[in-house]
């Protein structure tokens, strides 16, 4: 698996046009594969159901704007990517909003921008934006978070189906009575289930469909809630490491095909949410770090970059009993001789900093640029970039053969611009 391969068009001599203008490390991202990977996720599933871009894989606004002039809806989960769907150009029509600790700023929001659904996780939270809507004179649409009862099938994280802090129990729902009555303000309108993430086998995906399906039904008859939508999470993934494939897709096709059409049959008129983010971001980006030193230390090869975990933490498998590197290049320049192990490692004062282990590169040198793919999804997003002060690195999107500056750099002077000496220390300074 070649980082390149999955981006349409950044080559290795782009990415060194792109280090050489914006500096590294740096997140580049291809617009031609965004879009692509959206098509080939519609393509794939049953035109009933609607493909919302989950923005907590990759918030970035030029991102969002890419997928959503492509046709992705959002889900978004805080107040800021509420505000970045809306600024992208998704419609108030196409959006929901998740969390288990939403604010009152946040459900406020929700119920001014007039957003599609708020995905509504607890009882209490359920009281509160019925007393919200009501004081506001709306009527606000509402999908009820559900964890089953039963685990997802083929997660690496499972969501749902044990003690979970994301939606209510199964069978509190199920003995719930009559929610509608107890909620005037709120247009009960369906249910929400996501059962877990990063699953590679398209068959699990088609059995936990099947499963939020089935369990819709069941609390709608339960409870007196409408079948107005039903959100079947998602969860789909991508390989990262050898051993690893992508998505059947003809195998997603047809089993979704076959649960939709069963579905449609009672409930033609239900709209059917589809929640993807790793899935059309992930194989878009590349993550380009500069070699600054190499050394050897008993008997290891170092090539110490200037990036690391604090823009990329997900490369270093946190959680992962077994540490595996994602799909790593030399880039920038021809490399001849043999490949060999390396260890990737960043400036950061800690062991952990390490974003690949037994890298299989050629030899290296300072100065060379190093590509990290499939790093679209989870980069700076998921990652504690203020460690040692460094700040979050600049991002680019590619589009036309054209790079767009669509996030700047961290400087030190907007670090430490947030920052206040307390009074008593100002006259000491």
């Amino acid at each position: 698996m070649r980082p390149l391969d999955d981006c349409a068009e950044i080559t290795s001599r782009l990415c060194a046009d792109l280090a050489a203008e914006f500096g590294t490390p740096l997140f580049a991202y291809d617009a031609t594969s965004l879009t692509g990977a959206l098509t080939e996720l519609r393509t794939a599933l049953p035109p009933a159901l609607e493909v919302f871009y989950s923005l907590k894989a990759n918030p970035n606004l030029g991102v969002v704007a890419t997928l959503a002039g492509a046709g992705a809806r959002a889900e978004v989960s805080s107040l800021v990517e509420l505000r970045t769907a809306l600024l992208a150009g998704v419609s108030p029509a196409d959006v929901i909003f998740l969390g288990p600790g939403k604010s009152a700023e946040e459900l406020a929001a929700c119920l001014d921008a007039g957003i599609y659904a708020v995905v509504v996780e607890s009882f209490a939270e359920l009281a509160d934006l019925n007393r919200m809507a009501a004081h506001r004179g709306r009527r606000q649409r509402v999908l009820l978070r559900i964890n089953p009862a039963t685990a997802a099938r083929g997660s690496r994280l499972t969501m749902g189906g044990k003690p979970r802090q994301f939606g209510i129990d199964e069978h509190e729902v199920l003995a719930a009575g009559d929610l509608p009555a107890r909620h005037p303000a709120l247009d009960l309108a369906g249910v929400h289930a996501y059962l877990g993430t990063r699953i590679l086998d398209a068959a699990d995906v088609v059995a936990n469909t099947r499963q939020v399906l089935d369990l819709a039904r069941r609390v709608a008859a339960a409870t007196g809630i409408a079948l107005d939508a039903v959100d079947v999470g998602g969860g789909l993934g991508v390989a990262y490491f050898p051993g690893e494939h992508d998505p059947d897709l003809d195998v997603l096709r047809a089993g979704l095909a076959d649960a939709i059409a069963e579905f449609r049959r009672d409930h033609p008129a239900t709209r059917l949410l589809l929640e993807s983010g790793r899935y059309l971001t992930a194989r878009a980006g590349l993550y380009l770090v500069g070699v600054r030193y190499v050394k050897t230390s008993m008997g290891q090869r170092f090539a110490v970059t200037d990036g690391g975990t604090h823009h990329h933490m997900a490369a270093v498998g946190i959680g992962s009993f077994v540490k595996r590197s994602f799909p790593t290049q030399l880039v920038g320049r021809d490399a001849t001789g043999p490949t060999g192990p390396w260890q990737l490692t960043g400036p950061l004062c800690t062991p952990n900093d390490t974003v690949a282990k037994d890298a299989e590169l050629p030899e290296l040198a300072r100065g060379d640029l190093l590509a990290i793919g499939r790093s679209g999804a989870y980069g700076p997003t998921a990652s504690p970039g203020l460690f040692l002060s460094h700040g979050f690195p600049a991002e680019v999107l590619v589009r036309d053969g054209v790079a767009h500056l669509v996030r700047e750099r961290d400087a030190p002077e907007e670090l430490l611009g947030k920052q206040r000496l307390p009074t008593h220390l100002q006259e000491r300074i």
